[in-house]
């Protein structure tokens, strides 16, 4: 027996499907990372319109059917996002996030909190494409390593509970170590650890600065952590300049 659900999602992802379809990857609140069939959506009369267009949030109903994917019976847009088509950076940014939030969380699992924090993060790129830097694409993930269960211990050595003299960083011991316990951790600024921190007990919209060289070292720490306690490979967020990278394709670590 068929069934249909009413969800609220993010579009991370749309492509081309056939002559007229396309294939959706989203992001509920309701159900967690599902895929989808919109039929006809690419026709000029399509009664979808561009309400499934990429980053916009949409109230779907869903037509559960014999594959793995839902057809999309209806949509109503909530917010279409249009400010983010004004800047490259934020939409590049946008992108980095939405992809980020596939490849963490790929499960029909719910994460509602996930689910807020991915909106909160598009509507401010929308609203403020000048957010669309460094510092908010790794203060998002690491939001995102939060929400997942693998966020970095900061408080303490991951080693032995040391609380002072912490100077390196260690995905598989699990955040930053001290001087006794740096074997196979690579050095942590004080300026990159005092980010981290900060950044996780900020909203996103009072981002700290910090300097190319810090931030290299929080992607990092944030990109070994994916790695090592998910087995998942972000793509990046610096490029050699410091500047946000362009979204190019990448997979899943194959294990």
């Amino acid at each position: 027996m068929s069934l249909s659900l009413k969800a609220e999602a993010i579009v991370l992802r749309s492509i081309r499907y056939g002559e007229a379809d396309r294939i959706l990857h989203l992001y509920t609140r309701e159900y967690g990372r599902v895929g989808a069939i919109a039929k006809g959506a690419r026709r000029a009369r399509s009664r979808f319109g561009a309400r499934l267009e990429p980053f916009a949030q949409t109230r779907l109903v869903l037509h559960e059917g014999r594959g793995d994917l839902y057809t999309v019976t209806a949509a109503d847009t909530v917010d279409a996002r249009p400010g983010l088509r004004d800047s490259a950076a934020a939409l590049d940014a946008a992108a980095r996030a939405c992809d980020a939030v596939a490849r963490l969380f790929e499960t029909d699992e719910p994460h509602p909190e996930v689910f807020a924090l991915l909106a909160n993060e598009l509507t401010l790129l929308a609203s403020a494409p000048v957010a669309a830097g460094a510092e908010n694409g790794l203060a998002f993930r690491l939001k995102l390593l939060l929400a997942a269960g693998i966020v970095p211990q900061l408080g303490s050595c991951a080693g032995c509970g040391e609380r002072e003299h912490l100077i390196g960083f260690s995905a598989a011991a699990g955040g930053v170590v001290c001087g006794s316990c740096e074997s196979a951790s690579f050095p942590l600024g004080e300026e990159a650890y005092t980010f981290m921190v900060t950044a996780l007990g900020r909203p996103l919209t009072e981002v700290p600065q910090a300097s190319e060289r810090a931030l290299q070292m929080v992607e990092r720490a944030i990109r070994e952590t994916a790695e090592h306690h998910a087995q998942v490979r972000l793509r990046p967020v610096i490029s050699g300049s410091g500047q946000p990278r362009a979204s190019s394709p990448d997979g899943r670590m194959v294990t």
